[in-house]
């Protein structure tokens, strides 16, 4: 879907932010799976966790992925996206998790804009909490196969400069403007 905007990267590179300011702006977005399924994980006692079982927690974010496009519905607005399926296959060739067909599958039926906005491995403001737990240099990996997943399925990448939460969002909003 053409109005449909993802956001990429690395944890802790400052995705989340921006869409929480565009989102104050008075955006539509979409909020990342992976730590709402990490969070009802935890609550639950469930082992879809990245830290236990990393293909049980890849296949529940797929399925929440899936449900997350399908619930945003049609309009004519901009739909921010933090995260989409095809991190869910990043993750995937980020931890060698087999690629399952319905993966695969999912992430060249549910299209966003082709071009998708990358957020680079930012050391100044990385920061681990409850739900991520890998170190800086997993972060660079984590952007690294998030990069060759968008690019295996087609997508353009835009690399947001560091900046401001506010001229990291002004970037993003005047590359979809120049459009």
């Amino acid at each position: 879907m053409e109005r449909f905007i993802v956001f990429t990267g690395g944890p802790g590179s400052g995705k989340t932010s921006v869409i929480e300011h565009l989102q104050n702006l008075g955006y539509k977005t979409a909020d990342e799976i992976g730590r709402r399924v990490i969070q009802q994980q935890v609550e639950s006692g469930g082992n879809a966790l990245p830290w236990l079982d990393k293909t049980a927690f890849r296949d529940a974010m797929v399925s929440a992925e899936i449900d997350k496009y399908r619930r945003i519905g049609v309009g004519e607005e901009f739909v921010f996206f933090d995260r989409s399926i095809v991190d869910s296959y990043g993750y995937s060739l980020l931890e060698d998790l087999a690629l399952t067909e319905c993966l695969t599958q999912n992430c060249n039926q549910l299209r966003h804009n082709l071009q998708v906005f990358v957020f680079p491995p930012w050391k100044e403001i990385f920061a681990n909490d409850a739900e991520r737990k890998q170190d800086f240099a997993e972060a660079v990996t984590t952007y690294e196969k998030m990069r060759e997943a968008y690019q295996l399925f087609g997508y353009t990448l835009t690399e947001v400069p560091k900046g401001s939460i506010e001229q990291r969002s002004r970037f993003v909003l005047d590359a979809l403007s120049s459009r």
